[in-house]
């Protein structure tokens, strides 16, 4: 292809065709492109974004790069969830189990997490003997046994994103709403669902930080999955404050685990409605939702999960098998009382990220113990004196750090102060 013709009408605001986008994606593929040509197309991708024509393109051409799993035979109706990402974001861990015991085939490839986003890789591998490589017979092969088949980033599984992903992020391009959809609904395609429900995030503790933008990216995502032949549902969901009482890998499994159980809460109230639309496009009974959380279905079928991929089931009855962080600090509130007005998301991934327990370069190493419970949400009534977070560290000067941290995310009203709605949108 000629590179230096498919730069210039992007940054010119031209119109790709549908083969230029093939021949661009097969030639990335091949590693015929040299990076700087690659990243100059991203760049000018930037300003001048792509339409949903050609964003539709590119999803399927990246789709199409590499293996793609089949999933014929195995029971419909074939299902895949994706969020993008938010401070304590554990409903994939929740939803596979809850979604399999209702009948539906999960198949789901998932990511590391980057910066204060924490990413589902890293949460299960915390899991003793949890394996997150799963090749594509390995996860056809345990869907069709159990209903559920999940795994890490594989290389073999739409790798033009994997390629294009790198030079975004050493780019500061990533931040694109087409270049975000094609990279989303490339890996979504490639692994084979049928229906794909789409969980946007927004707020503080997610890449969407505003309605307006979540909801753009909603829309889209929605439309091009729907031009790529897929039964979707989108939401835009709170991510103001952080999603549950916990965030940092291990104690976020424990907090799972126990939703599985039965505990009740806002974290429970996503897993059950997000499960919910999903069993209702699939033409399910959407009752089933808090019924099989209820009456222990749920979380058998996730002790079969975690023991089929290579994981200890105990720790579902023992979640002390657990790695455990040497040292838990609590952190009183020292401000004036009245009502919690924001329990500030990023700030709280923020502080976890610093204890170690995410990460700021790819490279950083992940201590799977560490993070901080929320002892407190938007709404609550607030004393001085009052235990609003519990931190768990490696050390007492981490554990300190972070309670000096986390001060400032917590802002006070003195009138009571009503929490934002779970789902803001839905597409």
């Amino acid at each position: 292809m000629n590179m230096l013709e498919f730069i210039q009408t992007r940054r010119d605001g031209g119109r790709h065709s549908e083969e230029d986008i093939k021949a661009f994606v097969a030639a990335l593929t091949k590693a015929e492109l040299p990076d700087y040509q690659v990243s100059a197309w991203l760049m000018a991708a930037f300003f001048q974004p792509l339409s949903l024509d050609e964003t539709t393109w590119l999803t399927q051409a990246m789709a199409a790069s590499g293996e793609t799993l089949d999933l014929t035979g195995l029971p419909k109706p074939w299902v895949d969830k994706h969020s993008t990402g938010g401070v304590g974001d554990k409903t994939t861990i929740v939803l596979l189990p809850l979604l399999a015991a209702c009948g539906l085939t999960m198949v789901k490839m998932s990511g590391r997490g980057l910066g204060i986003t924490g990413g589902t890789v890293d949460k299960l591998e915390s899991i003793p003997g949890f394996r997150t490589d799963l090749s594509p017979d390995e996860m056809i092969a345990q869907a069709r046994r159990i209903g559920i088949a999940w795994t890490g980033q594989t290389p073999n599984l739409a790798p033009a994103d994997k390629i294009l992903y790198a030079l975004r992020d050493a780019t500061a391009t990533v931040e694109n709403i087409p270049l975000i959809v094609s990279s989303i609904l490339s890996k979504k395609i490639a692994g084979g669902a049928d229906v794909i429900e789409l969980d946007v995030k927004c707020g503080s503790g997610a890449f969407m930080k505003d309605l307006k933008t979540a909801k753009a990216l909603a829309q889209s995502l929605s439309e091009v999955a729907k031009r790529c032949g897929k039964e979707v549902h989108a939401v835009v969901t709170d991510m103001d404050q952080p999603l549950g009482r916990t965030v940092g890998n291990a104690l976020e499994i424990v907090e799972a685990i126990e939703v599985l159980k039965g505990e009740k809460g806002r974290f429970r109230d996503l897993c059950v409605d997000l499960a919910r639309r999903t069993l209702t496009i699939t033409g399910k009974d959407p009752r089933l939702a808090g019924e099989l959380l209820d009456n222990g279905k749920a979380f058998a079928k996730f002790k079969e999960w975690v023991e089929a991929q290579g994981g200890d089931p105990v720790i579902a009855d023992d979640p002390s098998r657990l790695p455990v962080a040497p040292v838990i600090q609590e952190v009183l509130w020292q401000g004036d009382s009245g009502y919690a007005a924001r329990v500030d998301a990023g700030a709280v991934g923020l502080a976890v990220v610093r204890l170690g327990g995410g990460r700021e370069s790819k490279a950083d190493r992940i201590d799977p113990s560490v993070g901080v419970e929320v002892r407190i949400e938007v709404g609550e009534p607030i004393k001085q004196g009052q235990p609003v977070f519990r931190v768990h560290a490696a050390s007492e000067t981490a554990a300190q750090e972070a309670a000096i941290s986390l001060e400032s995310a917590i802002k006070v009203s003195p009138q009571p102060v009503e929490m934002r709605p779970l789902v803001l949108a839905e597409f």
